[in-house]
C-alpha cells in the first residue's frame, strides 16, 4: 500500500501539472489549427466541403421523419392552412395596391408644386419659404452674423454676374449623384442629359388591371433625343406560386418593360464606336475597322432584358433584372416621395445614423464582453 505521504501531492507541484497540461492543450489546438489551415488551402477539399453544404440546403433535420404518422398528418393539415394563410395574404396586398392608388392622387398636387418650382414656372412665396428650424439647428447669433455677411457677398457677386438662376438647377441630377444605388449607374456622359431632367413621376395601374406601375421620367427640350417622356413599366404579382405557395412574401416585379429612345444624331450615349486592326491571313495587309458597340450608360435603364416565355435567363441577365427591379423599387418608394431630402443629404444622413447605430450596439456588445472577461479571475488578455 502507498503510504499517505506518497498519495498526497504539494498543492504548488498540483500547479506545476496543470499548467504543463494547460500548455500542452495549447500546443496541441495551435496545431489543429494549422492542420486546418492547410486543408482549407486545399482546392479539392473546398469543393468536396461546398458540395456537402449545398447537399444540406433546404434538407430537413430529421426530425420530421422521425413523428409518428398520426403526427405527421396533422402537420400537413397544418401546411394547407398556411397556404389559405398565404391567399388571404396577397388578397391584402392587393387591396395595399388600392390604397396606393388612393393616395397617389392625393400627393399628386404636391409633386406637381414641386415639379413647378424645380423648372421655374411657379415662383414661392415668402410665406411658403419659411422655414422654421428645430431648436437644435438654431445658429449662434455670431454665426447668424456671419451668415448675413456671407449672403451678403453672394447677392453682390450675383448682381455683379446680373444672372438669376432658374428654379433649382440640376435637382434630379444632384439627387442621382448623392444616391450610391443611382450614382453608380451615372457616366461622366450621362450628366449633360440629366441636367434636363425636370421630374420623375410613379403611375399605378387602374382599377381592375394587373398590377403594375410605371416610372415617367420628364426631360425639357435637348439636344440629346426629341423624346419628352421616358418610361419604364414594373409588372408586379401577388399571388402564391402554386408549386411553391411558402415562397410568397408580398408582391414581386415578374417583368419590366422600357422605351425606346430617340436619340439625335451622334449623340445615343449607349452606344460608343471602336476602330479595329484586321490583318489579312494571305496578304498580310492591315486595315482598320469601325464597330459599334454597347456603352455603360445611365439611360441602359430603359432597355432592360427581356423575359422569355418560359422564364429562363442566363445568369448575367438575371443579375441586371434583380438590380434592375432594386432601383425601380427604390425611385418609387423612396426618390420620388422625398426626392428634396435626398437632395439637400438629409435622407443619406438619416441612412448613415441607422447603420452607425447598429454598429454602436455591436460595439456596447462587444465592451460588455470585454468587461465580463477582466471580472473574471481566470481571464488571461490576449497578448
Amino acid at each position: 500500500l502507498c503510504s499517505k505521504e506518497q498519495t498526497e501531492m504539494d498543492p504548488a507541484d498540483m500547479e506545476d501539472v496543470e499548467e504543463v497540461e494547460e500548455e500542452e492543450t495549447a500546443e496541441d489546438n495551435s496545431k489543429a489549427r494549422q492542420l486546418t489551415m492547410q486543408m482549407m488551402q486545399n482546392p479539392q477539399i473546398l469543393a468536396a466541403l461546398q458540395e456537402r453544404l449545398d447537399g444540406l440546403v433546404g434538407s430537413p433535420s430529421g426530425y420530421m421523419e422521425s413523428l409518428p404518422k398520426v403526427v405527421k398528418r396533422r402537420v400537413n393539415a397544418l401546411k394547407n392552412l398556411q397556404v389559405k394563410c398565404a391567399h388571404i395574404e396577397a388578397k391584402f396586398y392587393e387591396e395595399v395596391h388600392e390604397l396606393e392608388r388612393k393616395y397617389a392622387a392625393l400627393y399628386q398636387p404636391l409633386f406637381d408644386k414641386r415639379s413647378e418650382i424645380v423648372r421655374a414656372s411657379y415662383e414661392p412665396t415668402d410665406e411658403e419659404c419659411e422655414w422654421k428650424q428645430d431648436e437644435e439647428e438654431e445658429l449662434t447669433v455670431s454665426k447668424q452674423e456671419e451668415m448675413k455677411e456671407k449672403a451678403k457677398v453672394e447677392e453682390e457677386k450675383k448682381d455683379e454676374e446680373k444672372e438669376d438662376p432658374k428654379g433649382i438647377p440640376e435637382f434630379w441630377l444632384t439627387v442621382f449623384k448623392n444616391v450610391d444605388l443611382l450614382s453608380e449607374m451615372l457616366q461622366e456622359h450621362d450628366e449633360p442629359i440629366l441636367k434636363h431632367l425636370q421630374d420623375i413621376k410613379v403611375k399605378f395601374s387602374d382599377a381592375g388591371q394587373p398590377m403594375s406601375f410605371t416610372l415617367e421620367f420628364h426631360f425639357e427640350p435637348n439636344e440629346f433625343f426629341t423624346n419628352t417622356v421616358l418610361t419604364k413599366t414594373y409588372k408586379m404579382r401577388s399571388e402564391p406560386d402554386e408549386s411553391d405557395p411558402f415562397s410568397f412574401d408580398g408582391p414581386e416585379i415578374m417583368g419590366c418593360t422600357g422605351c425606346p429612345i430617340d436619340w439625335s444624331k451622334g449623340k445615343n450615349v449607349t452606344l460608343k464606336t471602336i476602330k479595329k486592326k484586321q490583318k489579312h491571313k494571305g496578304r498580310g495587309t492591315v486595315r482598320t475597322v469601325t464597330k459599334t458597340v454597347p456603352n455603360d450608360s445611365f439611360f441602359n435603364f430603359f432597355s432592360p432584358p427581356e423575359v422569355p416565355e418560359n422564364g429562363e435567363l442566363d445568369e448575367d441577365s438575371e443579375a441586371v433584372l434583380a438590380a434592375d427591379f432594386e432601383i425601380g423599387h427604390f425611385i418609387r418608394e423612396r426618390i420620388v416621395p422625398r426626392a428634396v431630402l435626398y437632395f439637400t443629404g438629409e435622407a443619406i444622413e438619416d441612412d448613415d445614423d441607422d447603420y452607425d447605430e447598429e454598429g454602436e450596439e455591436a460595439d456596447d456588445e462587444e465592451g460588455e464582453e470585454e468587461a465580463d472577461e477582466e471580472n473574471d479571475p481566470d481571464y488571461e488578455p490576449k497578448v
